[in-house]
């Protein structure tokens, strides 16, 4: 998948999971950092690419990403299994709780939730790609969605553009505006600054 389809992504699943288990308080510290780290998350399995944003965005561009690519065994390689999961829910935490005396006013636990949420959107839209993702490694088995590599998604073509993300798109609208009174009511009950 494209990185906007994994933004994408990632946006709707914290959605998801917001209705689902709302938080019981939330300061907008919080919200806003979540939603931030949210869509870190949604992309963090692309770091093993030396094309990635992230790399474009440095100044020695994609000769860091390489050094990346080569360590963490490729594209769709660590980075997208359950241990690179863990891995970078692990790393996330760490950096959270160094940082959280510079923000005393999030909840880095819910910062936290918003990046692991990301993180996993990422690895289950890649699932429904032709390359499938390793799941399981050790074991060097890609796991796709349908079962038939033929069926499944190729990045960045028509159906991706054209149906997948629009979908998540009208899915987000439709969730907010199916949930905007239970929304608006929370924000007035619970938001704090």
């Amino acid at each position: 998948m494209t990185g906007r389809t994994h933004d994408a992504a990632a946006l709707t699943a914290l959605i998801i999971a917001t209705i689902l288990y709302p938080p019981g308080s939330l300061t907008l510290a919080t919200a806003l950092i979540a939603l931030l780290a949210n869509q870190i998350g949604g992309i963090t399995p692309d770091i093993d690419q030396p094309t990635a944003p992230f790399w474009r965005n440095l100044p020695a561009e994609g000769a860091i990403g390489k050094v990346f690519d080569r360590l963490l065994g490729g594209h769709r390689f660590l980075t997208h299994s359950l241990v690179g999961a863990a891995l970078f829910a692990w790393l996330a935490h760490l950096l959270l709780v160094f940082l959280h005396p510079i923000m005393p006013h999030t909840n880095i636990t819910l910062v936290w939730d918003a990046f692991v949420i990301g993180l996993i959107s990422h690895l289950v839209m890649d699932t429904f790609t032709k390359e499938g993702v390793p799941w399981l490694l050790p074991i060097p088995i890609k796991f796709g969605l349908p079962p038939v590599k033929e069926l499944r998604i190729t990045t960045g073509k028509w159906v991706e553009t054209l149906v997948i993300f629009p979908a998540l798109i009208v899915l987000d609208v439709w969730l907010l505006a199916r949930h905007y009174h239970a929304l608006v009511a929370f924000l007035h009950q619970h938001l704090r600054s």
